[in-house]
């Protein structure tokens, strides 16, 4: 981010322009919607300026800019036209202390405009620092389309009701309070008329000064592979509400910045095999912020029920008293298995699947391999790889087809995933020689479709029954 977007303070402050032309006239008409007071500079100004000027909603003088007009100046606008003409403009409002914007020239503004979405005293800004200015309009006319025109006169009577509701406890009650009066009351006083609004925020401040405090509550949610856009709207919305969020690892940083900007953030990282936060520890945590009344978010990666330790932290929360809810999230198999374009289950292949970790509080874990070594067989292995070589060679030992496929995928569904073919007998060293640094999925008897396309000679397991009739 190199245009820090911040929101200028313009009452009764100075605004210079240099310009009179159609430049000038497409600042003006966005300048002239604040309080400032506005100077246009230009020697030969359009008609429509003249009338504004005659109407009192700016001053204009009829020369060039010269040294000290931009004096005291908080914003100076370049919009004369001409490249040299701009530069010396610009130049002199530098010189008297103005932040300097010189129109259609990006890399010698100090800062720059913004699309606007205007429902004063709500205005929202859009920017891409002159990268995609077609872009900005359209989200501009997407959120013109989706923000009533009656947000506006909602914040406006808000505004004014602020010290009203100071009445109410600070933090989640007010949050609360506000909450239910932009979403609730107050579009439904407004549906009968403005004068309504009034009343309703009174009856509304009197039925939240008469609740209990809120209740702490523990929202377990599953953050999905790491793809924000595989985030389900209740994981949104638990993260939007959210006091206190307790993440693991894995969660990507896009996610995270879903969270409210006033959330407390808690890492709790945990590594197989490596440093991480006792389970003990994040159990305490959790109840510790519930029992205080926050909204709490334990985010967990994936689904929070596979292979999350889930039940020790319900168990926790419950014994404390706190209540809590799932929000489930899709499992790093599901993204992982859509990218290499196949499927878990696959009729005359396999009617199950197996999900298994490659790991446990004891170390390795230990599977029914013999199973697993049966043609047909599909699992998804969490946390296997650094299990790698110990599967391959249970795998073996009971007697698997070596060039069964095996396939990793790194980071599934983030940008920078990776995805790695080869087959039980040749799982190590290859997975060693990749050197992949993320957490992997490891699929026992799935290939890459594309890579199925490409290399015909590695099989498909048979189904026991297609093997049956075979014989």
């Amino acid at each position: 981010m190199n245009h820090f977007p911040i929101f200028l303070n313009t009452a009764g402050r100075r605004i210079v322009l240099s310009g009179g032309g159609d430049a000038a006239l497409a600042k003006l008409r966005l300048l002239m919607k604040t309080t400032a007071h506005i100077t246009v500079f230009a020697p030969d100004a359009d008609d429509q300026i003249k009338t504004w000027a005659k109407d009192g909603k700016l001053r204009l003088i009829d020369r060039a800019i010269e040294p000290g007009d931009a004096m005291c100046a908080a914003l100076f606008y370049a919009a004369d036209e001409d490249a040299a003409e701009d530069k010396r403009t610009a130049a002199i409002a530098h010189a008297d202390g103005a932040l300097v914007n010189i129109v259609d020239n990006l890399a010698d503004s100090q800062f720059i405009t913004p699309a606007i979405v205007d429902r004063d005293p709500v205005t929202v800004a859009i920017g891409t620092e002159g990268a995609a200015p077609v872009l900005a309009r359209a989200i501009k006319a997407d959120l013109e389309e989706r923000l009533p025109t009656s947000l506006g006169t909602l914040a406006r009577i808000g505004k004014a009701f602020r010290k009203a509701a100071d009445a109410l406890p600070f933090g989640r009650p007010r949050r609360d309070f506000w909450r239910d009066y932009y979403f609730n009351a107050g579009p439904k006083a407004m549906s009968t008329g403005e004068e309504a609004v009034q009343p309703a925020l009174d009856d509304l401040l009197a039925d939240h000064l008469m609740k209990d405090a809120r209740k702490g509550h523990v929202a377990f949610v599953g953050a999905g592979p790491g793809d924000p856009e595989l985030l389900t709207l209740k994981a949104r919305k638990a993260l939007d509400e959210a006091d206190v969020v307790i993440y693991d690892r894995l969660i990507s940083k896009e996610i995270l910045e879903l969270a409210r900007r006033e959330a407390t953030m808690i890492d709790v990282g945990k590594e197989a095999f490596g440093p991480s936060t006792p389970q003990e520890t994040i159990n305490e945590l959790i109840v510790e912020h519930g029992l205080t009344g926050a909204q709490v978010v334990r985010l967990k990666s994936g689904d929070a029920t596979v292979f999350g330790r889930l039940d020790e932290e319900i168990e926790a929360v419950t014994a404390a008293g706190v209540d809590y809810h799932i929000v489930p999230g899709i499992t790093a198999a599901s993204a992982a298995v859509a990218s290499i374009g196949q499927s878990l289950t696959r009729r005359g292949r396999n009617s199950s699947v197996r999900f298994l970790t490659g790991h446990d509080t004891r170390g390795f874990a230990d599977h029914d391999w013999k199973a697993l070594a049966q043609p047909g067989e599909v699992a998804a292995i969490y946390m296997g790889k650094k299990s790698a070589r110990f599967i391959q060679g249970r795998l073996m030992m009971h007697g698997i087809d070596p060039e069964t496929p095996v396939t990793f995928v790194e980071n599934a569904s983030r940008a920078d995933q990776q995805v790695l073919s080869t087959t039980v007998a040749e799982m190590e060293p290859t997975l060693t020689e990749a050197g992949l640094g993320g957490p992997a999925l490891t699929f026992i008897g799935l290939a890459p479709r594309a890579a199925l396309a490409a290399i015909p000679e590695i099989p498909l397991p048979r189904a026991p029954e297609q093997m049956q009739e075979a014989q």
